[in-house]
C-alpha cells in the first residue's frame, strides 16, 4: 500500500486491526510530521489514534488503547529523526532507515518504566525523567 492509500485506510478506519502495528504507527507519524508542524501533526495523530481505536473497539486499559505520553513522545522522536535524517521518498523508507532507533523500547532511554506505564502518563503528557527528548528545530 502506498502512503496515500495507507493514510486513507488509517483515517477511514479500514486499515485491518492486525496491521495496526508499531511500524504502522510510525508510518502515520512520519506522514503527519512531514506535512505539518509538530503541534498540528501531534493533534492529528492523537485524534486519529483515538478515532481508530473507537472504530475498532479497542478497550481503554492501562496497557491498551490510547496513551498520551507515548503518542507525544513518539511524535517528537519521529519529527527529530525526520529533521536529522530526512527527507525520505516515503514512509516505508523512513521506517526502514529509522526502525532501529525508533523501536518500542526507545522510550526507556527517556522514561523510567514506572513513569511511562503509569495511568497519569496514559492520560496526560508527562515529561521524561531520565533525559530530555531530542530538540526539534
Amino acid at each position: 500500500m502506498d502512503d496515500r492509500q495507507f493514510l486513507n485506510a488509517f483515517e477511514t478506519y479500514t486499515l485491518p486491526f492486525d496491521e495496526w502495528t508499531h511500524r504502522a504507527h510510525l508510518r502515520v507519524a512520519y506522514l503527519y510530521a512531514s506535512q505539518f508542524d509538530l503541534p498540528t501533526a501531534t493533534d492529528k495523530m492523537r485524534a486519529g489514534i483515538k478515532a481508530y481505536n473507537k472504530a475498532t473497539n479497542t478497550p481503554e486499559e492501562l496497557e491498551r488503547g490510547y496513551h498520551e505520553t507515548i503518542t507525544v513522545a513518539f511524535m517528537q522522536l519521529v519529527t527529530a529523526a525526520l529533521q536529522q535524517s530526512g527527507p525520505f521518498p516515503n514512509s516505508e523508507a523512513f521506517c526502514d532507515t529509522c526502525a532501529v532507533s525508533l523501536n518500542k523500547p526507545v522510550l526507556l532511554k527517556y522514561y523510567s518504566k514506572d513513569r511511562i506505564i503509569s495511568m497519569k502518563a496514559k492520560q496526560i503528557f508527562v515529561e521524561p525523567d531520565l533525559q530530555p527528548m531530542p530538540v526539534i528545530n
